[in-house]
This record gives C-alpha cells, sequence and structure tokens, in this order.
C-alpha cells in the first residue's frame, strides 16, 4: 500500500493506493486532534503502519511528526519535483486537494524507490537544534532592535550615537538608559563621564575627554520632537536591545547545558576554535544529517558544500547549490572560518584554495568539505577528533584535488 497525504492549515487529504494503481480509500480530515486520531487508525486498517509509506510536500510540521511517531515511513516529496510530474497525469494539470493526495500515492507507487526516507531524529539533537536555532533567530532581532536604536539617534540625538559607539555595549546601553536625551547629559564633564563609566566596568579603551569631545562635536538633530518624547522613544528601544540581549545570554546558556550532556558532543568538542554555542549548532544541525547519510558524500551534499553539475551536450555549468539546508551550511561554514585560525591544516586548505584564485567564502566552503570528512570520520568510527589521526591516517584526502564553484 502507498499513502499520498495533501496537507494544509486547516484540512487534509489522504489517498491509498494499492500496488496497481487502484485507489483503495480516500477521505478529508480536519486540522484537529480528533481528525489525526481518526486518520491514523483509519490508515491501521490497511496495514501495520511500518508498511505504509506516506508521500508529502514537507519535511516538517505537526503531520510528519505524527506520522513518525505513529511509525509509518515519511517520503517527503519537493514541490517543484511534484509540479514537475504533473504532466504525467494529464496536459492540464488541473489541481484539487483529493487529486494532489491521489497522485502524490502515485507518485510514490512507481518512483518511490529513489526518493529518501525521513528518520526521526534523536530527542536530543532535535532539542538542541531547536535552542541554536531560536538563537540565531534572537541574533537576527537584536541586529534589528539595534539598528533602529541608532537610527533613532542619528535622527534625535547624534551625539549620543557617536559616544554609544565607542563604548563597550552594555556600557552603552546603561548610558543612553541614563542619559536618553542632549539635555540630561548636558551637565557632563569629562571627568565625571569617565567616572561614570569606571564603575560599569569600562576597559579604559577612550579616556572621558575624547567621549566628551565626541559627545559635544557631533551635529545638533533638527529633531522637532519635544524631550519627554524623544527620552521614551529611546528608553523603550533601549529597553527592547538589553531585553533580547539577556534571552541570548540564557540560550547560551541552555546550549552550554545541552552540549554537556549530549552524546555526539564529546566527538566533536576537541575541533580547532570550536566555542560552546558553534558545536551546538554543529551537533543541532549536522547530526540529524548523520543520522540518515549513507555515505559521506551524501553528507556533504546535503550540507550544501558541495558544487552542482549540469551538463548536457557540449555546455557543462558547475555552480552553487542553493537547494539545500541552509542553516546546516552556516553553522558548519562559520566553524571553518574560525578552524583556520587554530589549525595549520585547516589554514593550508584555506590558502591553497585561495591561491587558485577562490573568493573567501568558495575557499571556505572547500575547508568545510574537508572538516565534513572529518566529522564523518568521527561519526564512522565512533572515535573523538583527533588531530594527528584524522589529518594523517589517510580518511581525509590531503591532495589538492581539480576544485570548482561551490
Amino acid at each position: 500500500m502507498f499513502i499520498g497525504w495533501d496537507w494544509a492549515t486547516e484540512t487534509h487529504d489522504v489517498t491509498v493506493m494499492d500496488d496497481t494503481g487502484k485507489r483503495v480509500d480516500r477521505w478529508e480530515f480536519a486540522h484537529t486532534e480528533e481528525g489525526f486520531t481518526k486518520t491514523l487508525a483509519r490508515l491501521r486498517k490497511h496495514g501495520a503502519p511500518a508498511d505504509l509509506p506516506v508521500a508529502i510536500e514537507t519535511t516538517r510540521g505537526l503531520a510528519v511528526d505524527r506520522l513518525l511517531a505513529a511509525g509509518h515511513p515519511v517520503v517527503p516529496v519537493h514541490p517543484n519535483a511534484f509540479h514537475a510530474m504533473r504532466a504525467r497525469w494529464g496536459a492540464s494539470k488541473a489541481k484539487t486537494d483529493a487529486g494532489d493526495s491521489m497522485k502524490l500515492a502515485d507518485y510514490l507507487r512507481t518512483d518511490g524507490h529513489m526518493l529518501p526516507r525521513l528518520e526521526p531524529t534523536e530527542q536530543a539533537t532535535m532539542d538542541l537544534q531547536a535552542l541554536t536555532r531560536q538563537r540565531a533567530d534572537h541574533i537576527e532581532a537584536r541586529v534589528a532592535a539595534t539598528n533602529q536604536l541608532a537610527a533613532l539617534l542619528d535622527m534625535h540625538w547624534p551625539g549620543g550615537k557617536a559616544v554609544f559607539a565607542d563604548l563597550d555595549s552594555d556600557i552603552a546601553l546603561a548610558f543612553l538608559e541614563r542619559y536618553p536625551t542632549p539635555a540630561s547629559a548636558a551637565k557632563l564633564t569629562a571627568g565625571r563621564l569617565q567616572a561614570w563609566c569606571k564603575r560599569r566596568g569600562y576597559s579604559g579603551k577612550r579616556p572621558g575627554s575624547v567621549l566628551i569631545e565626541r559627545l559635544r562635536s557631533a551635529p545638533t538633530a533638527a529633531s522637532r520632537l519635544g524631550d519627554v518624547v524623544v527620552e521614551r522613544l529611546v528608553r523603550v528601544q533601549v529597553q527592547l536591545v538589553q531585553g533580547i540581549r539577556t534571552t541570548i545570554r540564557l540560550l547560551d546558556k541552555a546550549i552550554a547545558d545541552a552540549v554537556e550532556t549530549h552524546p555526539y558532543a564529546p566527538l566533536f568538542a576537541s575541533m580547532p576554535r570550536i566555542g560552546k554555542v558553534n558545536l551546538g549548532q554543529i551537533v543541532g544541525e549536522i547530526g540529524p544529517l548523520l543520522e540518515r547519510a549513507r555515505t559521506c558524500e551524501q553528507l556533504i551534499a546535503e550540507a550544501g558544500v558541495v558544487p552542482v553539475t549540469r551538463a548536457s551536450g557540449k555546455s557543462r555549468a558547475v555552480t552553487f547549490r542553493f537547494a539545500t539546508n541552509r542553516r546546516a551550511r552556516l553553522a558548519l561554514t562559520t566553524f571553518a572560518d574560525n578552524s583556520r585560525h587554530g589549525s595549520e591544516w585547516a589554514a593550508k586548505i584555506y590558502t591553497d584554495a585561495r591561491a587558485r584564485q577562490k573568493r573567501h567564502p568558495h575557499a571556505t566552503r572547500i575547508l568545510a568539505r574537508a572538516w565534513l570528512r572529518v566529522i564523518w570520520a568521527c561519526w564512522r568510527d565512533g572515535t573523538c577528533y583527533d588531530r594527528e589521526t584524522h589529518q594523517a591516517n589517510g580518511k581525509i584526502n590531503m591532495a589538492t584535488s581539480k576544485s570548482s564553484a561551490a
């Protein structure tokens, strides 16, 4: 039996098809707990869940999680690939929910042997992945909030922006909370400003005389807003940035705690220049790829650090891979870029790539590809990373290969 599942936000359509292509069963259900419960029970009437693969146009979400938890093999079908196959069921390419579930089941019946299946990810890996992704979202929010604060200061108080750029971030935010308007900082002197910064642990990179000079020499804003409104705007934005920074610190601690207990972490913890957060990103994003990859080359392709070759007749193009796990690639290339500052082996691979006229992003992907072979070797053998072992025993191809654009 083969199952086609057309999913949506409010309703789902399911078709059950036998080996001959005959539709055995079909129904539609609402996106509710009752709907999922009845659907999974109805599917069990057609056989054991392990013998009922399900084709669906997504790799994540409630439907996928419920199917995996019930024991069904889940076969994700890319929407573009499925759209390209519509011509086989008619030239009109008509689209209905019932028709799509039938076509998905038929596609699984005829081409399912070539499609990869999802495997349930380890719970600890899923938890770590969620923490690192939440942190990445908060980093983006912090950057956006900080840019908004800078724009606000540039419009209403350029002097505050000039001082903000020189101080440590925590001290700068405290300064703006204490002195949110030009009027509130009018009585500041170099000595008072330096003493205030010192009480808050300022490194002293800029003396008070320089800070006060930047404050006074900045142009005067032509804002027509009153001081009360400007003060409220600045303080609210400062509190937003401080709140996001607090959540990031909490997430950093949660990630560090999760990494300490994760079974994969010891395999990669000794790699050069890999911190707790980046280690959490590597385990959370590369871990699921390791769990389902059958070969090292499959792992490299899914991580997005290998180029795509398109050849037909006399034409041949090697291009950047867009269809990939972008978060996994970002975590991996971040580590690779840092590692070249702590490993001569990594530095040589990077500099050799640069010598071949590769741009920095391309050279970093080449180095990331080499590190993935190390990660695969550690994963395959269940051994922790060791510089001498994993860079000298033939598991890593040290020879310079003909490269192409990654």
